[in-house]
């Protein structure tokens, strides 16, 4: 695929992108996780890139939203479903449903969608959402007691490139690999020609290195489980929460974590524990194996009966004299006792294995002294041999480990995966719960002009809880005028009829018992004006109308008091002439308007006018009937109050008054 094609996407995204194993499929499939698994790439920058990419899928230009007021309502929208996500990832994953006049697109949304809004939004499952999110990848790994070596100065900087996680060094023959293998645990030499080289130490011979990373450098499987470790968790427990088919083993894949540490180390082992521990405690062992030495001896010369005085013996001793031949002739048995008992200290105390227990044994010597002491030389040596132990050991458990999770890896990001788009489903469902939605219907575009058609539809966009808000019946075919008193719903029909069509095509479930549409080619909203505009803003609304009616054809206008723009009875010609204009292309368009009769007067063709009926007043508070009326010119708030004090006073006034409208 050529990246670059993607509206959005420049040389270095491409790069990026190009490292992914599966990025086309990511693409096609809108697969925001595995986008942002690319360097450099955040959660919002993969939701705009597979967007891009999905629109040059289905050869849409994204022209739809036409104007402003209709990318609020959008925007509104994709808010309302924002709020019942539970993850970051699925929040910017709605980025990727946009309203769109691509059939192929309203479609491939529309059967997810099916799917999404059957799920049964359970708040366990909720609650296990909650930990979930996208895998990140592992950095800043340094591995200082492996190494690599290699004679071949191009195999050299490949090898930098391949495992920056390693020092890489040159060696020229068996010599500087055991050189090597007495400063690090583990050498991998990278050369074919060292197979057979007998050297002391832990050297392995991986001409086949860069084939198999993760064996030779298993912390890089390690971390990036250790780092994500909550994470992974959290999706097994949604798949058994949700009863979810999991690409693994859950038990396996709990059992490998449990055996890893946040940091990346391996536990569990009693043997490297063993070992560990030995390598922490061995020189404060030495010490106290000494001191128990030193003060069994001290109590055998005190209870000694030679020829002086135990305690002047003690005396002599601490001054510096010789007592060698002293000590081998009178104390020798008492001296191999406090040896013996030093050594059975050192050994018991660092739980240590036979092979290990003999050259501790060596660190106190059987030549009487007085103190007793230890050959650092010796001591240096069991610390070598324990920390060489520990080592090779560690490592074959990171390599038995990361064999177990290397398997794991493409699963669980899989399980991931699928546990946030779970959490993308459930956003949709709950959406069409909250708001007791319906799919909607598109009419075939071969039936001709048909509009919309909104049965029980109710705003969420409304400033009143949604349990409150009235439902509205309205449909429009054709170019409409929408009449009514002032606050009686003129603008929130408007509102709810832009929302209806933005979530229909988007492919989604809207706030309605029944919809039927004819899918529109663009949806041009415009707002309220506030005020008068001056010339230049006037002239430039104007030259927007002349754009708005040499356009498309089916497209949805809805504009709620153009007439505000100016005086009203310019207001009346320009809105008749723009109403005329919309006729001719076969565009459905709602014009909310006051000055309907002016209008309906100044146009060229039967201009229908629907309007919401306010059936009254009761306690100085408008009565209405929110679903427009077919029509129906609708009384104005002035008439309404007029009416009621005529039917409250006999004068005669209020009904002369009354007789104008």
């Amino acid at each position: 695929m050529e990246f670059e094609a993607i509206p959005g996407v420049g040389e270095k995204t491409a790069k990026s992108l190009s490292e992914l194993d599966d990025a086309e499929r990511a693409l096609a499939a809108g697969d925001v996780a595995a986008l942002a698994r690319a360097p450099g790439l955040t959660e919002g920058r993969a939701a705009a890139i597979a967007r891009g990419a999905i629109r040059r899928r289905h050869d849409d230009d994204g022209d739809f939203l036409a104007t402003d007021r209709a990318r609020e309502v959008y925007r509104d929208a994709l808010s309302l479903l924002r709020e019942r996500t539970v993850t970051s990832y699925a929040a910017k994953r709605l980025e990727t449903f946009y309203p769109t006049a691509s059939e192929s697109r309203i479609e491939e949304v529309r059967a997810f969608a099916d799917e999404a809004v059957a799920r049964d939004p359970d708040p366990a499952v909720l609650d296990a959402l909650d930990g979930v999110g996208s895998l990140e990848p592992a950095s800043g790994i340094r591995v200082r007691e492996r190494c690599l070596a290699t004679a071949d100065a191009e195999r050299y900087a490949a090898a930098k490139d391949a495992f920056p996680e390693l020092s890489v060094e040159v060696v020229e023959d068996a010599r500087g690999l055991a050189e090597l293998a007495r400063s690090y645990a583990t050498v991998v030499a990278l050369d074919e020609g060292f197979a057979g080289v007998d050297v002391e130490g832990d050297v392995r011979v991986r001409p086949d290195a860069e084939e198999h990373p993760d064996e030779i450098v298993p912390e890089r499987v390690l971390a990036f489980f250790a780092q994500n470790r909550g994470r992974i968790r959290a999706a097994a427990d949604v798949h058994e929460t949700a009863g979810m088919d999991a690409p693994c083993d859950l038990d396996s894949l709990r059992d490998a974590l449990t055996r890893l540490d946040d940091d990346g180390t391996v536990v569990g082992d009693e043997e490297l524990d063993r070992l560990t521990n030995a390598v922490d405690d061995v020189d404060a062992a030495v010490s106290t194996a000494e001191s128990v030495a030193n003060d069994h001896l001290r109590d055998a010369i005190r209870e000694r009966d030679v020829t002086i005085e135990g305690t002047d013996f003690l005396s002599l001793v601490e001054q510096g004299a010789r007592v060698d031949s002293l000590l081998s002739r009178e104390l020798e048995d008492q001296y191999a006792g406090a040896v013996a008992t030093a050594r059975e200290h050192l050994v018991e105390s660092l739980s240590l294995r036979p092979e290990e227990a003999d050259i501790a044994t060596r660190i106190f010597s059987d030549d009487p002294s007085f103190p007793v002491g230890y050959d650092e030389e010796r001591l240096s040596r069991l610390r070598t041999e324990l920390k060489a132990g520990r080592d090779r050991r560690a490592v074959r458990l990171k390599r038995e480990l990361a064999a177990d999770l290397s398997a794991l890896r493409d699963p669980a990001n899989e399980m991931v995966t699928d546990a946030l788009e779970l959490d993308v489903e459930l956003a949709v469902s709950r959406f069409a719960r909250d708001f007791d939605c319906a799919m909607p219907e598109f009419v075939d575009e071969g039936a001709g002009p048909t509009g919309f058609a909104i049965e029980g539809g109710r705003s969420p966009l409304l400033d009143v809880p949604f349990a409150e808000a009235d439902p509205v019946d309205y449909g429009v075919s054709g170019v409409t005028l929408l009449s009514g008193v002032n606050s009686g719903g003129k603008t929130s029909t408007l509102d709810l009829v832009a929302l209806v069509v933005v979530l229909a095509h988007m492919g989604l479930p809207v706030p309605a018992d029944r919809v039927e549409l004819e899918r529109f080619s663009e949806l041009h909203y415009y707002a309220k004006s506030q005020g008068t505009l001056d010339a230049g803003a006037f002239e430039s609304t104007l030259r927007d109308f002349r754009e708005l009616v040499d356009g498309e054809t089916n497209r949805l206008v809805l504009v709620d008091e153009l007439e505000s723009i100016t005086e009203p009875g310019a207001s009346a010609k320009i809105i008749a002439g723009i109403l005329e204009a919309l006729d001719d292309q076969s565009s459905t368009a709602v014009f909310v308007s006051h000055l309907a009769d002016e209008i309906r007067e100044a146009a060229g063709f039967a201009v229908a006018v629907d309007g919401i009926e306010a059936v009254g007043l009761e306690d100085g508070e408008l009565v209405v009937n929110r679903s427009p009326v077919k029509d129906h010119l609708a009384r104005s708030t002035p008439e309404l109050i007029v009416e009621k004090l005529a039917g409250e006073d006999t004068s005669g006034f209020y009904d002369r008054l009354l007789e104008k409208f």
